[in-house]
């Protein structure tokens, strides 16, 4: 591993969702010096993954890719992808990031996004970046509108599949493709921070609940939902995994993992009763045929128009049933079955059969600060703000602000509006530190 100093910044970004993208598009056009550091090989974060949002069902693509390209073309902002943030120590009034750029085994000065590699690749592995439901190659750009658009090695799948080199080295044009690859660290300085770290779905949550049900191929997630409505997903249309056909009958399980004392994590994730009802109003537009439950704990539409959202999807035949249900197991046509008390019908034990059926998982933190930036979290383990209510995103470190999910679950709305208001933090900050450094 090598050491190499880079430029002082005024401010660090930590993560490249629409939290960080948008606090730092912010600070760049008052002539701050932006670093975004990303641990993907692309920034766009999970909104980019998404099909639409709610209560607009605007495109989620159309959103965030323009302020990707805004980022990445920003002449004050800088963006280190596939990076680890490894420690900030504070030096004097700034602060000094040590960072590890991982691998990518592709060289991006030299590789052009040109796809080469990736097309004659022969090895498939399962993508994620599609829910797991198609594959990939062990040599990808991640995505279509990922940025940068560079490709990645995953060198656990690469078996260099020619006596001179693999066919990827043949193909490349620009001879970026490099083997001996290793992590490089590096040292970032700035005089301020912001924690925009995202969140991720809790893992575990079905094995801990349902036990060997929980392996049925057609109990799946939220965010692989999203994946199958995407029109840019892995099948261009709404079909259940196990076999390719279109669901006659879907349901939705809320609160999986949340308000969940037994996992952990008391609190409600606030944006899945919504993101299920527009997930539930966009399959209603695609499978007109369909029969729609949703299976809630207690419908929580709190926000702007959110209340007629949810009343559009009853007028458009979503039915809503008020219970928890278990999965106890599958049918032989590839059905889930699940097993609820009927709260407010004759009461009782109910059993239901559904084609398919998603988990509205729990919002969990995605980064842990401990050992590596010295702010506390709350008790739920997202980082704690010491002014929730007048400055939210003030954090018990002088100069390091957060924003968006990484201080707790809440909508992109909400997300959007504080990272304006951390980008105003800081730029009071750095004003206000300036002028005590000039007197």
């Amino acid at each position: 591993m090598t050491t190499q100093e880079y430029p002082q910044f005024d401010t660090l970004v930590l993560g490249a969702g629409i939290a960080g993208l948008q606090t730092a598009l912010d600070l760049a056009e008052q002539g701050f010096q932006v670093a975004i550091v990303e641990r993907d090989p692309s920034i766009g974060g999970k909104m980019i993954r998404l099909s639409k949002v709610f209560p607009t069902l605007d495109c989620a693509s159309c959103i965030t890719t323009p302020k990707m390209a805004a980022a990445a073309h920003h002449p004050n902002i800088t963006l280190f992808t596939y990076c680890e943030l490894n420690g900030v120590e504070r030096t004097g009034s700034g602060l000094k990031a040590s960072v590890t750029q991982k691998p990518r085994y592709v060289d991006p000065d030299k590789c052009t996004g040109c796809r080469s590699c990736e097309y004659a690749c022969p090895t498939f592995v399962p993508d994620h970046e599609q829910g797991g439901f198609t594959s990939r190659k062990a040599i990808y750009v991640p995505f279509s509108n990922a940025v940068p658009q560079k490709a990645v090695m995953d060198p656990e799948n690469c078996w260099i599949c020619g006596k001179d080199g693999g066919q990827c080295v043949q193909v490349c044009a620009t001879d970026a493709i490099n083997y001996f690859d290793k992590p490089e660290d590096f040292t970032l300085e700035a005089r301020s921070m912001v924690l925009a770290t995202g969140y991720e779905l809790i893992p575990d949550y079905s094995e801990k609940a349902f036990g060997p049900a929980s392996q049925h191929p057609n109990l799946i997630t939220s965010l692989q939902m999203e994946r199958l409505l995407a029109p840019h997903g892995p099948y261009m249309r709404a079909l259940r995994p196990s076999d390719g056909k279109e669901p006659d009958s879907i349901a939705f399980i809320q609160c999986a993992g949340s308000r969940d004392l037994n996992l952990g994590v008391s609190y409600c994730s606030r944006v899945c009763c919504m993101y299920s009802i527009k997930q539930a109003m966009l399959l209603s537009g695609a499978l007109p045929l369909a029969d729609i439950t949703i299976y809630y704990m207690d419908i929580r539409a709190f926000g702007k128009n959110y209340e007629q959202f949810f009343q559009n999807a009853k007028a458009m035949g979503v039915e809503f049933v008020k219970a928890k249900p278990m999965v106890i197991g599958g049918t032989e046509d590839g059905a889930v079955r699940l097993r609820y008390e009927d709260q407010e019908g004759g009461g009782g034990g109910m059993t239901r059969e559904h084609d398919l059926v998603v988990q509205a998982l729990a919002m969990v933190p995605a980064w842990n600060p401990e050992g590596v930036v010295d702010v506390s979290t709350a008790t739920d383990g997202f980082i704690k703000s010491v002014k929730p209510k007048i400055a939210p995103t003030l954090t018990d470190m002088d100069g390091v602000f957060t924003a968006g999910v990484a201080a707790g679950p809440k909508d992109i709305v909400d997300t959007i509006v504080e990272a304006g208001a951390a980008a105003m933090e800081v730029s009071n900050y750095l004003n206000q530190e300036a002028l005590v450094a000039a007197e």
